[in-house]
């Protein structure tokens, strides 16, 4: 009962600090992640923890499931944050990153592993799929602000659309790594099958479901006559549902659904772009969502002070997340980019500021749960500790390099056209 009590306690003032932190680090070069994992490291330190030898990887589905919720969460709160129409031209940072400077990052990712690590090609390719993807939910601090604001510049629009759109187009990666796997245990060919059903059906059924249920959702929230819409209830638990729902129809037809997610968060603020009920549900989402990654990342900061972790650490996971942070992702997302309208440093900003983050923990023991993958103590040692380099670097640099992008970013860079209220 004690235990319990203190548990109760310790999650009372996770759920302050929730609050309060983020008023107090709006001008330091300090992240929130990096203070819930000192928060549980020093937990863990503490004589009063009951968390001692306890640690969270070690449940492989409960770590999928709470990491697969944040980020759906996560996901719908991008979508919502996000006023610029969908354009091929508008987008084109976005598209840029999704369909050049991930699939490159994959691919580097993949021979660092294989290279380095010693690992074989499916569980290399595991890899790369699990850190390519930048993390919706860690990556806040660099995203565009709440719904209508004004703060959507270009570098902050392609970090967050980036961070929406590749948690989806990560999977089919992901896919093909199991597929291999499996392969190799069976001998059974794989390609045919991956191509059409994970790649072509799962993106199409994550986009079309999503669209459509944004869209129908839209209606039903703004269009519905005599006041009767969801937009006059005022509640923000709204996008809560909308979000579970859009998950869960899309996973139940074998699409994608942090696709689904994010793409619906968007159909639904194209059917009325203005309407304020848009901040109720961005303000909830970014709430319940910051919530659970406090939580996570206590519990993360907590299994590290235990010491289990990174037992298997080595150089060889260290000089890997080196390249990763540091050449693998700048030098794909620069590539990426060239051509694109923006100034050498928003380039080098957006290129640089790939966090990895919670996502990754998902994609890991998602894939671990569906084939076996030689080498998985060393993928779970080498995302956790590339995670928690890339939560501590870009945590410390976020906050001045982006003060400093605002100072020296034309004035003109900032204003974009207001969009109509209804879209056809």
């Amino acid at each position: 009962m004690q235990s319990y009590a203190l548990l109760l306690a310790v999650f009372g003032a996770i759920v302050l600090l929730t609050a309060w932190l983020p008023l107090l680090l709006r001008k330091l070069p300090l992240s929130l992640p990096m203070l819930c994992i000192g928060i549980g490291v020093l937990w863990v330190w503490s004589p009063f923890s009951p968390l001692v030898g306890v640690n969270p990887l070690e449940n492989r589905i409960l770590t999928e499931r709470l990491t697969e919720f944040v980020v759906i969460v996560a996901l719908m709160g991008a979508g919502l944050k996000l006023d610029r129409p969908v354009s091929w031209r508008g987008w084109e940072s976005s598209w840029r990153l999704l369909g050049i400077a991930m699939p490159l990052t994959i691919a580097g990712i993949t021979i660092l592993g294989w290279s380095i690590l010693g690992l074989g090609i499916s569980a290399a390719l595991l890899l790369g799929a699990a850190l390519a993807p930048t993390d919706p939910v860690l990556a806040s601090d660099i995203q565009v602000g709440p719904p209508q604001s004004g703060k959507e510049d270009e570098v902050r629009f392609a970090l967050t659309s980036e961070a929406g759109l590749n948690d989806g187009a990560a999977f089919p990666f992901v896919y093909l790594a199991i597929a291999i796997a499996l392969s190799n245990a069976s001998g059974e060919p794989f390609f045919r099958h991956w191509f059409i059903v994970d790649v072509v059906w799962k993106i199409a059924a994550g986009v079309g479901i999503g669209w459509l249920g944004g869209k129908a959702m839209g209606y039903l929230t703004f269009r519905l006559p005599k006041r009767s819409g969801l937009s006059e209830t005022r509640d923000g638990f709204v996008a809560l549902g909308i979000t579970c729902l859009a998950y869960g129809s899309t996973e139940i037809l074998h699409g994608y659904g942090f696709l689904a997610v994010f793409v619906a968060a968007v159909a639904l603020r194209s059917v009325e772009r203005q309407h304020e009920y848009h901040e109720s549900l961005h303000d909830f989402a970014e709430q319940i969502e910051r919530l659970l990654m406090m939580v996570l990342l206590v519990c993360l900061g907590a299994a590290i002070a235990e010491g289990s972790i990174f037992g298997a650490l080595s150089w060889q996971v260290i000089v890997t997340t080196a390249l990763v942070l540091f050449v693998v992702r700048p030098l794909a997302g620069w590539i990426g980019l060239i051509g694109f309208r923006a100034s050498s440093r928003e380039k080098a900003v957006i290129a640089f500021f790939g966090i990895r983050g919670l996502g990754s923990f998902y994609y890991l023991a998602f894939a671990l749960g569906q084939a076996d993958f030689e080498g998985a103590t060393i993928l779970w040692v080498t995302v956790c500790f590339a995670v928690l380099s890339s939560i501590v670097m870009h945590g410390v640099m976020v906050t001045p390099v982006m003060r400093q992008m605002d100072r020296t970013r034309s004035p003109r860079s900032w204003l974009r056209p207001r969009a109509r209220s209804r879209e056809d």
